[in-house]
Formats: C-alpha cells, structure tokens, sequence
C-alpha cells in the first residue's frame, strides 16, 4: 500500500461500436446530394386548410388556396395599421412640442425667480 501513491484508479471503458443510427452513410452520392444538398426548395407548410410557401423573407398563401374575403381583410388591416402609424407619428410630434413648451416656460419660470430673488436682495439693503 503505498503512502502518497494513487489509490483509486478506475477501469478503463470499453470503445463504443461506430455503427451510424442514420442510413445515409448507404446511399450513394448522387442521393446523398440530393436528401442533403444545397437545392432545398421552398419551405411550405400547410395551417388550419391553407397552405403557405416562404419567399423572400415572408409566408405567403399559395394561390389556389386564398379565398377573397381573406385578402380584403388584409387590405382592411394594412389600412387600418397605415392609419394608426400615423396617428401615432402625430401624436409623438405633439408631445416633443408639448415638452419643448414645458422646457421652455420652467427656464423662463427659473429666470423670474432669479431676478425676483435678486430685486429682493437689493431692495433689503437699501433699507
């Protein structure tokens, strides 16, 4: 038994078997390109009946299966979201005014009570 020596020491584990869970190491290249290439397509997907393509950045409804309604009611919300951005504009340019009034009339305020205070001192010494 040695005195400073190591006194566990653990056994080695045995090397995992290399067997692949997938079967693509199988195929052969030309299918291997194609299942895991470059050329995806265009995702699609397929919600409550609709289905929808992504292109350019956006889920667009495929042609055949949009009806009228749906896109008269985008059309009313586009409008509807074009109106309220700007009355939101508006609004916020309102408030920047209203602020600059406030800044305005508070130094305005500070500078009366300044030459206020400053009469006051001079007229107490006059006495």
């Amino acid at each position: 038994m040695p005195l400073f020596g190591n006194t566990f020491s653990p056994k080695k584990t045995p090397p995992r078997k290399s067997a692949s869970l997938s079967n693509l190491h199988s195929l052969d290249r030309s299918t291997r390109e194609v299942e895991l290439g470059l050329d995806y397509g265009t995702p699609t997907m397929n919600l409550a009946g609709q289905s929808l393509k992504f292109e350019n950045g956006q889920w667009i409804a495929e042609s055949g299966a949009c009806g009228g309604g749906d896109r008269r009611e985008t059309q009313r919300l586009r409008k509807r979201n074009q109106q309220l951005e700007e009355e939101n504009n508006l609004l916020r340019l309102k408030v920047d005014i209203l602020l600059d009034m406030l800044s305005e009339t508070t130094a305005e305020s500070h500078l009366m009570e300044k030459e206020l205070d400053e009469l006051k001192s001079i007229s107490r010494r006059r006495k």
